[in-house]
């Protein structure tokens, strides 16, 4: 661990070097079952306006079939190794070695990019407009608005326009920064305001104390991440031989 990386990336604190991790050739079963859960989950929001349903109402039948499609897809593509961290063997060990990013991990992190910019506008154009006009309108921009969001998010990524899913994963080692960090920031904001939907009253002031946490997780927890705090969010150092997943 270093905290003053030298000309690699001057806004994290916290870097990793060659000796801060031991190289792994193999996932071991447990290591690849655990990320099982992950992916259910991921698939299982892909539809923005269902999850909102579920917030608000609870399971039904349409949630409860889309979920057991889910967990079997998910464990057949585990099975067969085409899930990021589910592989027998981890695919990148050298962060900065031109190699092509498989389909498969392209796709993937695609979904979870639009899933997480998705909510996050979505609930600040909703919470914003709570404030101004007294309306609690989410519900309805989940439906008209999530899948332009995500949509375009999901194009662009499967066009290697975003960090992780580019065609080469030569630079996967600061890339993976962005991806976690914004991961971290809308994972820990969004059940928080979930919470807060629940037990606060819809009036101005709640709304108002909403939409500050809202934000100001977003920013605490965006700038733990940018300073290489939180796990998987420190730059990797050019040459240095690491396991991703």
């Amino acid at each position: 661990m270093a905290t003053q990386p030298l000309n690699v990336d001057t806004d994290a604190r916290y870097i990793e070097f060659d000796t801060d991790r031991k190289i792994r050739y193999r996932n071991k079963l447990y290591y690849r079952f655990n990320h099982w859960p992950l992916w259910i989950f991921v698939f299982f929001i892909m539809p923005g306006p269902w999850t909102s349903d579920l917030f608000a109402k609870g399971f039904d039948r349409r949630l409860t079939t889309w979920l057991l499609i889910v967990m079997a897809c998910t464990a057949v593509a585990g099975l067969f190794g085409r899930l990021p961290g589910c592989e027998p063997a981890p695919y990148i060990i050298r962060f900065t070695e031109d190699r092509p990013n498989p389909w498969y991990r392209r796709i993937c992190y695609s979904i979870v990019w639009g899933e997480v910019v998705a909510f996050a506008l979505i609930n600040i154009a909703g919470l914003t407009w709570a404030v101004i006009s007294g309306e609690w309108r989410i519900l309805y921009l989940y439906r008209v608005a999530y899948f332009p969001i995500a949509g375009t998010l999901w194009v662009l990524g499967l066009l290697g326009k975003l960090p992780r899913v580019k065609p080469s994963t030569q630079n996967e080692g600061h890339e993976r920064r962005y991806f976690y960090g914004s991961v971290w920031a809308v994972a820990v904001a969004q059940p928080t305001l979930w919470g807060l939907w629940k037990f606060l009253p819809q009036n101005r002031l709640a709304d108002v104390s909403k939409l500050l946490v809202f934000l100001s997780i977003l920013a605490v927890v965006g700038q733990l991440a940018r300073r290489g705090v939180l796990p998987r969010t420190r730059p990797i150092v050019p040459g240095e031989l690491a396991v991703s997943d």
